[in-house]
């Protein structure tokens, strides 16, 4: 699970959010999020590998304890990548509307998140630029 990318996050923090979570199983080639379409769900992946592409050009793999949908999530707008399965994946998803009734509720919670997101995104811009 994502839990080691989300470093702010308590165990309570996570046992809310996967309480409202919903597990699903990608099979191989499977979509997750597609170029241009509108993104309301954070996926986070427990098991299996995933491929980022931009105009059907690998740029990212994500691995197990990673997000993804963070950027078109945060931005409320399109994805800009396509995600897909590189073999069996188990993600858990989190709508935007499960989140925001949480973070209503324990703004506490929110911050964390929020942070833990923000962290995450630097990182990965991070390493591109040195990988790039």
């Amino acid at each position: 699970m994502a839990k080691n990318r989300l470093e702010y996050l308590t165990d309570n923090d996570w046992m809310l959010m996967m309480d409202r979570a919903r597990r699903l199983t990608f099979a191989p080639g499977s979509p997750l999020i597609q170029e241009r379409k509108s993104v309301r769900t954070l996926f986070l992946l427990a098991a299996g590998k995933l491929t980022v592409s931009v105009k059907g050009a690998a740029v990212a793999h994500i691995a197990p304890g990673e997000v993804c949908g963070d950027m078109a999530f945060l931005e409320n707008s399109i994805a800009s990548a396509t995600v897909t399965a590189d073999g069996d994946v188990e993600a858990y998803a989190l709508e935007w509307s499960a989140l925001s009734d949480l973070f209503e509720l324990y703004p506490h919670l929110a911050s964390r998140f929020y942070r833990s997101l923000a962290v995450s995104l630097s990182r990965r811009l991070r390493q591109q630029l040195v990988s790039g």
